[in-house]
């Protein structure tokens, strides 16, 4: 399969060696150095793209693909106030398009014990909920879009609480995002259930990058041949 990345960073660099390893060619390399290169004659037989940028370039990146007529997977976080555009866009144009906040196939298995043990939590209100998100220093956003799924899960499942704050609660109902950047570190999510007389936690650890290449990898083998808007739901067989 050809792939275009979108973004040749770190992530971009891990992308690349498990694409190949994976039997893929990556044909196109964009990053800020190239931008002339990000063109349709370019992108005429990539069968997929990965981007992975930031919350300034995702948006218009994506809207690039899909004019081109290119499935797009998406790694980007920050930019989710525009979603509904592009997904209004993918679909008028019959495209292809998947976002996730993260690929990893742990992360994705950790979201799905997230969302049992917020239903299990319910109206236990002796138990504060709270999120701990720490990344390297070169993330450019906080909390994590990983942390802000994790936290919308929460809200969805559990009563106790209305909104999330990337600050300590000043009401009950307020779900607290602790993030720190430290370098160098991949990537730590926590889930902690606080009470007087105990604490649950879940926890998801990245050892290396390799885990979110590989997810981002399969996202784009999946959505090759296909039309739509899909999830890593869909890549992984977890249904609905």
């Amino acid at each position: 399969m050809n792939i275009a990345l979108i973004g040749y960073g770190k992530m971009g660099k891990t992308i690349e060696q498990v694409a190949h390893e994976r039997g893929h060619h990556v044909k196109v390399k964009i990053d800020l150095n190239n931008l002339d290169d990000f063109t349709v004659q370019n992108f005429h037989d990539v069968e997929a793209a990965i981007e992975f940028t930031g919350p300034h370039t995702a948006y218009n990146n994506l809207l690039k693909c899909l004019e081109f007529g290119t499935p797009v997977v998406c790694g980007s976080t920050g930019w989710l106030e525009h979603l509904s555009d592009v997904e209004r866009i993918c679909t008028s144009k019959q495209g292809s398009f998947l976002y996730a906040s993260n690929f990893s196939v742990g992360v994705n298995i950790f979201f799905e014990v997230n969302k049992k043990l917020a239903q299990l939590m319910e109206g236990k209100n002796q138990y504060d909920v709270s999120i701990k998100e720490i990344h390297h220093t070169q993330k450019k956003d906080a909390p994590s879009g990983t942390a802000i799924t994790l936290a919308e899960q929460v809200i969805a499942n559990n009563s106790s609480k209305q909104t999330w704050v990337n600050e300590p609660a000043q009401s009950k109902d307020q779900l607290y995002i602790e993030s720190e950047r430290i370098d160098p570190y991949p990537g730590l999510h926590e889930v902690r259930y606080s009470s007087a007389i105990d604490e649950i936690k879940i926890i998801h650890e990245a050892h290396s990058r390799d885990g979110f290449a590989l997810g981002a990898v399969l996202a784009a083998e999946y959505i090759a041949s296909r039309k739509g808007i899909f999830t890593m739901k869909d890549v992984l067989g977890f249904g609905n």
